[in-house]
């Protein structure tokens, strides 16, 4: 991690002092924890394989990128993409500070701000990132829903910076299901995972209101996509055609 990034993560950390009492501090350092250990010791174990949609990417490294996926699958996500550097959106909340502690032990940069409180912060600290050629990640539905609705975060990003999103979607096999306004899934341990990645969209830099829309419908559409691809041919997971990934 660079020294800026790293002095960006201290400053964010100290920010946060004292937004919370100490007893959220506590609970904060607690939930970090228990998350981090948790997701570490399940991630290994999870057999993971991934399917590229013509036009995608095609590799985990390669940027740069506007990626969308939705709120559920964020926990293996967290794990298959981790050490990446890719700047997540964090929001000021109580659950979006553990959120973001957790996935900093996992290598990702937070970036302060959410889709309701802060919200032009956070989207130049994006446009930023991607300007540098880094990879940007938004749980599309975050922080409060609604479920699987596209916001037009990552639109207004590819409109402005020139670079493609991109999307993905996991499956897994086994999970516990919370009864959470996103239906989060924690794996099981041992669980098949198939994560599919759909192709690019490309937001021209002088798109106008219909298009930028237009591109908002496409990218509803492909995580949609993507999630029923990957639910339909999880029992391929490990195939010839889709074999185990291990990073």
């Amino acid at each position: 991690m660079s020294t800026a990034t790293t002095s960006e993560v201290q400053d964010q950390g100290t920010a946060a002092v004292g937004r919370f009492t100490p007893w959220q501090r506590f609970q904060l350092w607690l939930i970090t924890w228990i998350g981090y250990l948790a997701i570490r010791v399940i991630g290994p174990t999870i057999r993971f394989a991934i399917s590229w949609e013509e036009g995608s990417p095609g590799s985990l490294e390669a940027r740069p990128f506007v990626y969308s996926f939705w709120h559920d699958c964020m926990i293996p996500a967290m794990y298959l993409w981790r050490d990446l550097n890719i700047r997540v959106m964090s929001s000021d909340s109580f659950d979006g500070e553990y959120t973001g502690r957790i996935m900093q032990k996992f290598g990702f940069v937070k970036v302060r701000g959410s889709s309701s409180k802060f919200a032009v912060r956070a989207v130049l600290g994006m446009r930023q990132a991607l300007e540098q050629g880094w990879i940007a990640a938004f749980t599309l539905d975050g922080p409060r829903g609604p479920r699987h609705e596209v916001k037009p975060g990552p639109a207004v990003l590819a409109r402005a910076t020139g670079v493609p999103m991109a999307m993905f979607h996991i499956a897994l096999a086994d999970a516990w299901v919370l009864n959470t306004w996103d239906r989060l899934v924690i794996p099981k341990p041992f669980s098949r995972a198939l994560m599919r990645v759909g192709r690019t969209i490309s937001v021209p830099p002088d798109a106008n209101e219909r298009e930028r829309e237009r591109a908002l419908q496409e990218l509803q559409a492909s995580l949609d996509r993507c999630e029923e691809f990957a639910y339909a041919n999880l029992k391929k997971a490990g195939s010839e055609q889709f074999p185990f990934f291990r990073r």
